[in-house]
């Protein structure tokens, strides 16, 4: 087995992952020169092209691309066993997760995280869409788009979405639901269903109503914006089992039907690096926590 020269193969993994000659060599603390050099390299033993330059503009071949998923996941693991044999170094992770699953769910519990786990430093990513699956953006993944060629899956939650509006607005309501629901503006989501108002039609459909005429609706970008309006009374939002707490002094739950949306939440990482104590640590937490506070 002929090993390629594995200083050329450090510099391409710090090249691809920032996509950028200058940057590399100031992570490296070396020359760009002594980068392009080890390019050159790497790019001569192997026979193919790994980047594409177009000005300033760096990119990856599609060989570049497939050199990278495969080297980057070996160069970690020999970096994280080199720094447990030595018996020093944090455990380093990087997660990508939706923003509203951060904010709601995962950030109130880290202090948990770090108590049990206090030698391992994550980082998190924050996510409006579903992640690229690639080193690249992070180490593991939180999302509801898990497929990814050498990639593993573990389900987390499987998505409901309920009504809720702020404890104030509430009173004001009268009648039987789930009728009197059409009393309260709608504050429709875009980005659950892409569609405006789709979210309010599926639920009703969902219910066997209809959305009357006079029905008042606003519409939002994002979920966190719908819920922070919801907060301030200004309507009835979409909430999942992660964004709500049964004791939000805030927001309720209305005594309605809920949505199955179709999605499911999956914690993601390459198979070959399941094993890696950061990763394991993280996943095997993820799980125990999810289990305990949302319905598969």
């Amino acid at each position: 087995m002929k090993l390629p020269p594995l200083r050329a193969v450090q510099y391409f993994e710090v090249v691809a992952r920032l996509l950028s000659f200058s940057r590399a060599a100031l992570e490296l603390n070396v020359s760009q020169s002594a980068v392009s050099h080890q390019i050159r390299l790497l790019e001569d033993f192997l026979g193919e092209r790994l980047l594409l330059r177009q000005g300033r503009l760096l990119s990856l071949t599609p060989q570049g691309e497939s050199y990278f998923e495969g080297i980057a996941a070996g160069l970690s693991q020999i970096a994280q066993s080199s720094e447990q044999l030595r018996g020093g170094g944090e455990m380093r992770v990087r997660l990508a997760v939706y923003s509203s699953f951060a904010v709601k769910w995962l950030i109130p519990r880290l202090a948990g995280l770090r108590q049990l786990y206090p030698e391992l430093d994550l980082s998190l990513e924050m996510v409006a869409e579903d992640p690229e699956l690639s080193d690249r953006v992070a180490d593991c993944f939180i999302t509801v788009s898990p497929h990814g060629r050498g990639y593993c899956h573990d389900l987390i939650y499987q998505e409901r979405l309920f009504p809720v509006c702020s404890r104030r607005l509430l009173q004001q309501v009268s009648g039987e639901w789930p009728e009197a629901i059409w009393q309260l503006p709608l504050l429709s989501v875009q980005s659950i269903y892409k569609a405006r108002g789709e979210d309010w039609q599926r639920w009703a459909k969902a219910g066997g109503l209809v959305i009357p005429d006079e029905a008042r609706m606003h519409h939002f970008s994002h979920v966190l914006l719908a819920m922070e309006a919801a907060a301030w009374d200004q309507g009835v939002a979409f909430v999942n089992d992660y964004m709500l707490r049964p004791d939000d002094p805030q927001l309720v739950a209305l005594p309605v039907h809920q949505l199955e949306t179709g999605d499911a939440f999956y914690f993601t990482c390459k198979r070959s690096r399941a094993h890696e104590p950061a990763i394991s640590r993280l996943r095997q937490w993820l799980m125990m926590e999810t289990r305990q506070s949302m319905p598969l």
